[in-house]
């Protein structure tokens, strides 16, 4: 019988309720002090998406797809979920493994680019259980899918989903601006793949999409309260310039994100969506990826061939 092959799936996290912010900020923000009118705010931004986010429970339903994909040999492969900033944690969920007895795993990050501040911190949160509870675990990291043809492909057909939104008379008019989490510009200094591989994906999503390069661009999100520079423009000033150009119509894209979370749902949604009305603008986001089958099934790929290439399966 085959060793069993553990699967580590990590997300960022979130609040489960309004309460839980003041303790799901302190742990994002590692130390820095966070004020009384931050916490007001997000807050506000949770209560107006519905008081929690729903991430925990759209990443256990991907889960579970990706497994379904994956058990096609009855018990080669057990999965485990932990997430960076909220329960289950990831160092929570590597003592669960180890007391398995799980030697081996794949560890796959529900984020498609790389970055030195995004999944290497999760890495980092493995190897973190590990030294806490004493154990071993040979991992092998899916560190990056940013290229993946069936992330592609999904993607570019939400870019569809979006525009056929509009009139048909209106879809050539329409802009697609896609979008990823920004991250400080220092990144750019180190030699960090995140802003390469970001455009990458929105250039091959375009081209999937038949997309002319004059109706797409693409812009950054969601920047942290920090006051070094971030890396943009911002999508809520991108918007504005989009409007300055005479765009009005629009479908925005956030392909660095492939769940439902406040990123989403409050700073496009509500947001963005806000600036777009202010401006005589129409913008649409089609759904996220969420559990898209065609997502699951290319994870699943990713996942079988990293275990191959481990030797594992």
């Amino acid at each position: 019988m085959q060793e069993q092959v553990g699967v580590l799936f990590m997300a960022y996290g979130g609040p489960d309720s309004l309460d839980d912010i003041p303790g799901y900020l302190a742990d994002i923000r590692a130390g820095r002090t966070t004020s009384a009118a931050l916490i007001r705010e997000i807050t506000r931004n949770y209560r107006l998406i519905g008081g929690s986010s729903p991430l925990l429970e759209l990443t256990r339903d991907a889960v579970r797809g990706v497994m379904g994909q994956l058990n096609t040999s009855p018990g080669r492969y057990k999965a485990y979920l932990g997430m960076r900033h909220w329960a289950p944690w990831i160092e929570e969920t590597v003592g669960h493994m180890l007391t398995d007895g799980i030697e081996r795993a794949v560890s796959l990050v529900f984020a498609p680019h790389y970055s030195g501040m995004s999944v290497a911190k999760y890495q980092k949160k493995i190897a973190a259980g590990l030294a806490f509870h004493h154990g071993h675990i040979k991992f092998a990291h899916v560190e990056h899918y940013f290229d993946a043809p069936g992330l592609i492909e999904a993607l570019a057909n939400r870019v569809r989903m979006g525009i056929e939104r509009f009139p048909a008379s209106q879809r050539d008019s329409v802009h697609v601006v896609f979008s990823a989490h920004s991250l400080p510009v220092r990144i750019l200094k180190n030699g960090d793949p995140y802003d390469r591989q970001c455009r990458q994906t929105a250039a091959l999503v375009a081209r999937k999409a038949n997309l002319p390069a004059d109706r797409w661009s693409w812009c950054y999100q969601s920047e942290g309260r920090s006051p070094e520079p971030w890396l943009g423009p911002q999508l809520e000033d991108y918007l504005v310039d989009l409007a300055k150009a005479g765009i009005r119509n629009v479908v925005s894209l956030p392909v660095g994100f492939v769940s439902d979370h406040v990123e989403v749902l409050y700073d496009i949604d509500i947001e963005a969506q806000a600036v777009a009305q202010a401006n005589n603008m129409r913008l649409e986001r089609p759904p996220s990826l969420n559990s898209d089958p065609l997502f699951l099934r290319t994870l699943a790929e990713l996942i079988e061939g990293t275990a191959r290439a481990a030797g594992w399966v």
